[in-house]
């Protein structure tokens, strides 16, 4: 049985909905001989089955052992996950007597860009278009480069925003970035919105002003550019999620939220080139990462990052990699107060990364592990797939969740001065009642 996503989300709320009470189905997969030839045969224009699979876990370190499998955990409940994997993690699953459901994703194809209901979200000209509009009308305010380039040639766009751009390495600087995973169109229309409400309030919301005149901030919307244009290319969602690095015979892609160097491999990612969490042949072995690696090193004063991702709605700090907390107690606390006054804003789930599963070679990690950045991942609405349209929600909530995530926002600038200010008394009363961000 398959899901049709030509309505999507109406009618796959619909059947997964039900689901959710459904008997375990059996679901015929290849033998291990067919699933190698259809592995030789494939290439860009016939990607690999892929299912939604219903699995049993109680806790924290059962789904950690379903990850290692090399599947990506989509939505997280008290005795079950929903995976998306292949006939291969299918047949696996199946083996160890824990799949409740499963359905086969049905990738219909037809000639055209974004789905025309989904026209308001970003392609890579789209964006890049948006980006050079900015730097073009606020020239005194805004930097526009590239970190460098993807697998196939496309620019990683950084826009730069201060006040005082020709002092701006000496200002505490933020970093916001989008688009590590190619099906997560929204985390890259965060970014953009995020970056055109500062500059187009600047001059009218001094509060705005401050910050921008007292921060020097990064805004990197696609960090994955082939991998999303490889998702809509033909006008069909394809829950693409990796890069495009050709891995040979047919297989494509590198999961670049488990290719960063900080305790690279150690968990939660896969060494099969196939999987949707393929941790590449080395760390930091993709242009992509290699570029936010470059950057980062060389921007020595950034304290704070914010790394956008779909969906679940959870505010994520490390560690990822590791079921231990952090060892210093006052990073902690700091981790801990920042992610617990932002889900006060946008109502989201603040936790350690590692209390769904483990996950090495993430950025957040890598970024606080051998930087000291206070770094967060914000998985974005929905909270789950069920109704709410999981990876493609509609261009509808764009708006809205841009509305609950930019106090948030907000904070981290304000706070990227002195992230440890957050501790401090007065510090529970900032934004509470700050126009800045009320």
């Amino acid at each position: 049985m398959s899901l049709s996503f030509r309505n999507f989300p109406f009618s796959f709320a619909l059947i997964a909905a039900a689901w959710i009470a459904a008997p375990t189905i059996a679901v015929t997969t290849s033998s291990a001989a067919e699933a190698s030839a259809t592995h030789a045969a494939s290439d860009v224009s016939q990607p690999q089955d892929l299912f939604w699979i219903k699995v049993r876990a109680k806790d924290k370190f059962e789904r950690t052992r379903i990850a290692d499998l090399g599947v990506t955990i989509e939505t997280i409940k008290d005795d079950y996950v929903v995976v998306i994997g292949s006939k291969e993690h299918l047949k696996k699953l199946q083996g160890l007597k824990i799949v409740e459901s499963s359905y086969k994703i049905d990738l219909e194809r037809s000639p055209l860009d974004f789905p025309a209901k989904d026209a308001n979200f970003h392609n890579y000209e789209e964006m890049r278009t948006v980006v050079q509009d900015l730097a073009t009308r606020f020239p005194q305010l805004t930097a526009l480069d590239s970190i460098g380039k993807s697998h196939e040639g496309r620019e990683l766009f950084r826009l730069r925003i201060s006040g005082d751009l020709a002092n701006a390495d000496a200002k505490p600087a933020v970093v916001f970035m989008g688009g590590h995973h190619a099906r997560e169109h929204l985390s890259i229309e965060m970014p953009i919105l995020l970056a055109k409400h500062l500059l187009e309030n600047y001059a009218t919301d001094a509060e705005i002003q401050r910050l921008v005149d007292g921060r020097d901030i990064h805004i990197i919307p696609m960090v994955n550019p082939d991998g999303a244009e490889h998702d809509i290319a033909d006008g069909n969602y394809k829950f693409w999620r990796k890069n495009r690095r050709d891995n040979g015979r047919g297989s494509y892609g590198v999961d670049l939220n488990r290719n960063y160097g900080y305790k690279w491999g150690t968990g939660g990612s896969s060494k099969n080139p196939d999987s949707d969490t393929y941790m590449g042949p080395s760390a930091f072995s993709e242009p992509e990462t290699q570029a936010i690696k470059n950057f980062v090193d060389n921007q020595k004063n950034l304290t704070t990052l914010l790394s956008f991702h779909t969906f679940s709605e959870l505010i994520l700090y490390p560690w990822g990699g590791s079921y231990d907390q952090i060892a210093n107690v006052k990073d902690r606390s700091v981790f801990e107060k920042m992610a617990q006054t932002m889900a006060g804003w946008n109502k989201y789930t603040p936790q350690k990364s590692s209390d769904l599963y483990i996950a090495s070679g993430d950025t957040t990690d890598w970024a606080y592990g051998t930087h000291n950045i206070f770094a967060f991942t914000f998985e974005l609405d929905p909270a789950d797939m069920w109704g709410g349209g999981g990876f493609y929600p509609g261009q509808a909530v764009i708006p809205v969740v841009f509305q609950k995530n930019l106090r948030p926002c907000l904070y981290l600038i304000e706070y990227s001065d002195n992230p440890y200010r957050v501790l401090e008394p007065t510090a529970a009363a900032y934004g509470l009642s700050s126009p800045l961000i009320n």
